[in-house]
């Protein structure tokens, strides 16, 4: 016994077979996102320190964000962990998102809290001024119109917090 489709039928499967293709272009168009997205940059621009208690400080980072791509970013997520002279002091997070125009700079804030205790020997090096080695360690969260895709990043220099 033989079935001939109708043209209805054969409409339908031509229908579902655009959709499968189009969802397997999809998929493969977001698995190749590694290889348009080039990872942004962040560098440390100033950190600023501010008393909240007597047991706590605010830190305050500054970065800029570098986008070297050709399309926009948008910054979704961003935590890190900050140390001064090897030791960590503190760990921020920021959940705002933040627009970050193709081949350009944006600057952003990520406060970070501090306990007095946590600095132990550091506190002397801090009021006393001069360069203090850091580290900046963490993972963003980057969106484009092609996905999203999560980078860790790590940063090393020294700072001047008595500025």
């Amino acid at each position: 016994m033989v079935y001939k489709m109708g043209a209805y039928a054969e409409h339908d499967v031509k229908a579902h077979y655009r959709i499968l293709l189009l969802c397997g272009f999809s998929i493969f168009l977001m698995s190749c996102l590694s290889w348009i997205l080039e990872e942004p940059s962040f560098v440390l621009r100033r950190v600023t320190l501010s008393p909240r208690s007597f047991t706590e400080m605010n830190l305050l980072i500054g970065l800029d964000v570098q986008n070297p791509n050709r399309f926009d970013l948008t910054l979704k997520s961003f935590e890190c962990t900050m140390s001064l002279k090897n030791e960590e002091i503190g760990k921020g997070r920021m959940e705002n998102e933040f627009l970050i125009p193709s081949s350009s700079t944006t600057q952003i804030q990520v406060p970070i809290d501090v306990k007095f205790k946590d600095l132990g020997g550091i506190l002397k090096a801090i009021f006393a001024g001069g360069e203090l080695p850091y580290k900046i360690e963490g993972k963003a969260n980057v969106s484009t119109v092609f996905g999203s895709k999560d980078f860790s990043f790590s940063k090393e220099g020294s700072t001047n917090l008595g500025n």
